[in-house]
């Protein structure tokens, strides 16, 4: 499955506003879909570096683990941040709304793309 196919099977989860594919070296976004009122450019590049920072902190903590996914929770919205494993340097970006959204059902959602993308 390709990134562009992937995040348009990802906008489908009940309360996705956005998602994107992030190439976290770069900050670019490689495939996006979404709301209008969204800018996928600007949030792709922005969560480059709470990917970064997070991957820093655990290397200055000594904490020799994997991310499987960063959540950030607003008033009215989930953003979920899912590094791809096999595709190293990527990772899956999705806005959720938070009153239609269910967390784990999305959560799970993204891990069954990461599986999907790993074919």
């Amino acid at each position: 499955m390709d990134y562009d196919n992937a995040v348009a099977q990802l906008l489908n989860v009940d309360g996705a506003l956005a998602v994107g594919v992030v190439d976290y070296d770069s900050g670019m976004l490689l495939a996006g879909t979404g709301s209008a009122r969204i800018d996928l450019e600007i949030a792709a590049a922005s969560n480059t570096e709470v990917m970064r920072s997070k991957l820093k902190t655990m290397e200055m903590l000594g904490i020799k683990d994997e991310i499987e996914d960063i959540l950030i929770t607003l008033e009215r919205q989930y953003h979920l941040i899912r590094p791809l494993k096999k595709h190293e340097g990527l990772f899956l970006y999705a806005v959720l709304d938070k009153s239609k959204a269910n967390l784990a059902l999305s959560r799970r959602a993204l891990l069954d793309m990461e599986r999907e993308l790993d074919v």
